[in-house]
């Protein structure tokens, strides 16, 4: 079983879905007429309040739960992982779709907040699902959606990421991962029961601390570097267009290696076109879908235009991707330039991996309530913890292929969805002047 999952995972995610993907970003560029220039402007704007505004959370706290979601383990060892595999040309791809998803984080965003609507709770509902079945009057696709995202979450949200806690904790730490997963479950359950504000009011406290640790870490150890820092430059776009040849421990990637893991380690980093996002974005605060719109694309430009592109540049810089390790392990090795350089790696990656499971429970809520109605929320909830406790102490063999299924099967109607909208995303664009 577990190898079928893996060889459907790699089938799903394959040349045809990655061209997709990469075309609506290019496509959805152009049409916005390079929306990204404004990036200043919505930086400005995600901390900055709106008067008279209706909505569950403040934009910058909606902004700080998706990037809660999105900045984790594909951070750490998803750029480390694209690096080993693809070689150096990785980085530059990775950076470039995370400059094209702008656009459809912009897009996405936009049509979520156009499209949502106050549950019975009170409360903001939206995302992909209710855009379809408002938008598009396609109930059902809306519904095959939010299966997915509850699915989805699960794999990606809740099992991989407590997995990802207890291995490093044992790791660097000795803990035994019995103990791990019932304080994470605990700690989890705690923040989770209280809803998006209890959600978004821990992610408002640690993911700033920790991006701006995380950031300086890579910085320190670039400058440490610094000497062979233009070659390294030089080396990632040569490798873009050419490919890397076999040298030291690394086996040698081709150009289309380098694109293939470049934009999907791109994608799984800032869930550009995965429609994730926009479920949060839809509970902020706002009268403007183009406003929120625009705090939202910031999310794609600091998790993957900043972050993930000064981590590759950092384990380019150093060396180390020749060497043959991957994942976790060539991170870990790069940061053992700086001084208790493990211990500081492992508590940022428990930072980003605790964020990312609880952030994913408020999108996989959304789902459940969509498919279910409200009271269906307190069970999964239940759910959803009991598995970050399963997720901490068990293998878990083929959760990461089935977490990339259910992906592929939500990206593949949201960017459906975004395409066949993409002319209300331009009207509304224009109508406010960008």
């Amino acid at each position: 079983m577990e190898g079928f999952l893996n060889a459907l995972a790699a089938a799903v995610w394959g040349a045809p879905l990655l061209a997709v993907l990469l075309g609506t970003h290019v496509f959805m560029t152009v049409r916005l007429r390079g929306v990204q220039r404004h990036v200043i402007k919505a930086i400005r704007l995600s901390v900055t309040k709106e008067k008279g505004a209706t909505g569950d959370v403040s934009p910058f706290s909606a902004l700080m739960t998706a990037l809660a979601a999105t900045i984790g383990t594909g951070n750490i060892v998803g750029v480390a992982t694209a690096v080993a595999a693809g070689g150096p040309g990785a980085v530059f791809w990775m950076w470039i779709s995370g400059i094209l998803g702008m656009a459809t984080k912009y897009a996405e965003s936009l049509l979520a907040v156009k499209y949502r609507v106050k549950s019975p709770a009170g409360e903001m509902s939206g995302g992909p699902m209710y855009v379809m079945e408002r938008g598009l009057k396609m109930k059902w696709l809306g519904r095959a959606f939010a299966f997915f995202t509850a699915i989805a979450a699960v794999g990606i949200g809740a099992m991989v990421q407590a997995n990802s806690i207890s291995s490093v904790f044992k790791t660097v730490f000795h803990i035994p991962p019995l103990f791990t997963g019932v304080v994470v479950a605990m700690l989890a359950g705690c923040v989770i029961l209280g809803g998006i504000k209890s959600i978004s009011r821990v992610c408002n406290l640690i993911i700033p601390v920790a991006g701006i640790s995380f950031i300086l870490c890579n910085i320190v150890i670039l400058f440490l570097g610094w000497t062979t820092l233009p070659a390294t430059l030089a080396l990632i776009v040569h490798s873009a267009f050419t490919g890397q040849a076999a040298v030291g421990g690394f086996m040698g990637a081709a150009v289309g290696q380098a694109i293939r893991l470049g934009i999907s380690r791109g994608l799984f980093s800032n869930e550009a076109g995965l429609g994730s996002e926009p479920i949060v974005a839809a509970a902020a605060q706002t009268k403007s879908p183009t406003r929120q719109a625009l705090i939202s694309m910031t999310g794609t430009f600091w998790d993957t235009v900043v972050l993930a592109a000064i981590t590759g540049i950092m384990i380019v810089n150093s060396g180390t991707w020749l060497s043959g390790m991957s994942g976790g392990e060539l991170t870990a090795a790069v940061f053992d330039a700086l001084p208790a350089g493990r211990i500081i790696l492992a508590l940022c990656l428990f930072t980003f991996a605790f964020a990312t499971s609880i952030g994913w429970s408020y999108y996989a809520e959304k789902a459940v309530e969509y498919l279910f109605g409200i009271h269906s929320v307190k069970r999964y909830r239940f759910i959803y913890v009991t598995l970050i406790f399963i997720g901490a102490i068990f293998s878990l063999g083929a959760v990461w292929s089935f977490s990339d299924i259910a992906n592929a099967m939500m990206a593949v109607p949201n960017l459906f969805a975004v395409v066949m909208l993409s002319g209300e995303v331009a009207r509304e664009t224009r109508k406010a002047g960008l």
